[in-house]
């Protein structure tokens, strides 16, 4: 007996669109399995420890996460493409060294903060033009970069630099309230915040509302047949690689902004936090499918796991790292799962 096989072209529209919408909301199940966890870890959390469903605690969610929400943006668009960027943390530290020693120095302290932002463009550069005109292997080429960055950053200093309190750089770091609650149940934010959502804002824009974000997709589903689509594959796997190294710089900015100083070991593990956010998030390690809507989501399930973890109080802050890596063995199996029923 012969089998039957499924041939899209031969299928009614109906049909076709029915399965469009099947693969669409298969797409979204890991994004929706991350805003379930996260909305049950505050349940959880407020029935637990009390005092979670407040202004204060969702504002200083936000405050102290800002930069990782950066990080998780630009490693949505290097995973989305099928790549991985495992220099982040590395060039967050590099950055936030030599900004803050060219402050101290007597520099211009917003010239300062551009020069961040453009030493993790040069990163993201170097790093594109590996993967895309050298064929290096995207996990060697950013793990090389990740070394030069580590070594640079110690090479400038090895203990902490501190930025004087009245420094405008430390401006990004100031608390703007919004809104006057009871006692200290206030609604704030900072124009790190701000400077989070504007790029969450754009990210979203240009991979769902653009050709540079369709081409990313594209290249996630299958590099070679966006190829043969005449899509401008070589170009956008730089510009993925560039925005990536770029978000790091301005995570850099909005993190010393916050904390008001820069050492060489800032940032160790950072990489894998904005991955696991990016995975949690719901985008494919495999590159193809994922929202950037879900990385933040994602963040905010990190950032709210040491809320809880911190406020429980008998948990070790190492079991942060265990319970990190169940969550993301969870997810990674569920975009296992995904990709099977894709298949079918």
């Amino acid at each position: 007996m012969s089998t039957l096989t499924r041939n899209p072209a031969t299928e009614p529209t109906g049909v076709r669109a029915l399965a469009k919408r099947l693969s669409l909301h298969l797409d979204t199940l890991p994004t929706a399995a991350a805003v379930v966890i996260f909305i049950g870890m505050i349940i959880y959390g407020e029935a637990a420890y009390g005092r979670i469903v407040q202004f204060n605690t969702l504002s200083n969610l936000l405050i102290n996460n800002a930069h990782l929400v950066i990080l998780a943006v630009g490693l949505t668009f290097v995973i989305l493409t099928g790549g991985i960027d495992l220099s982040v943390g590395a060039v967050i530290a590099f950055s936030s060294v030599a900004g803050v020693m060219l402050v101290n120095a007597g520099w211009n302290p917003w010239l300062a903060m551009v020069l961040m932002v453009l030493i993790g463009t040069a990163f993201g550069t170097i790093s594109g033009i590996l993967v895309q005109y050298f064929h290096v292997q995207p996990f060697i080429a950013t793990l090389a970069m990740m070394f030069l960055g580590r070594g640079l950053a110690s090479i400038l200093s090895t203990v902490p630099e501190r930025l004087d309190d009245e420094s405008p750089l430390r401006s990004l770091g100031t608390q703007i309230e919004i809104y006057d609650g009871p006692k200290v149940d206030d609604i704030v934010i900072t124009p790190g915040v701000i400077i989070a959502a504007v790029v969450v804002a754009a990210a979203f824009f240009i991979l769902h509302r653009t050709r540079t974000g369709r081409t990313v997709y594209a290249i996630g589903g299958s590099e070679q047949s966006a190829a043969l689509m005449g899509l401008p594959v070589a170009a956008t796997k730089m510009w993925v690689y560039i925005i990536s190294g770029t978000l790091s710089g301005l995570a850099a900015v909005v993190y010393t902004a916050r904390l008001g100083s820069a050492q060489n070991i800032t940032g160790i593990g950072w990489e894998l936090d904005a991955i696991a956010a990016t995975v949690i998030g719901g985008t494919l390690l495999t590159g193809g499918a994922g929202f950037v809507l879900g990385s933040v989501v994602g963040a905010l399930v990190l950032g709210l796991m040491n809320v809880l973890i911190t406020r429980d109080g008998g948990i070790p802050p190492e079991a942060t790292t265990i319970i990190t890596g169940g969550i993301l063995l969870v997810f990674v199996l569920l975009q296992r799962a995904v990709l099977a029923r894709r298949r079918e």
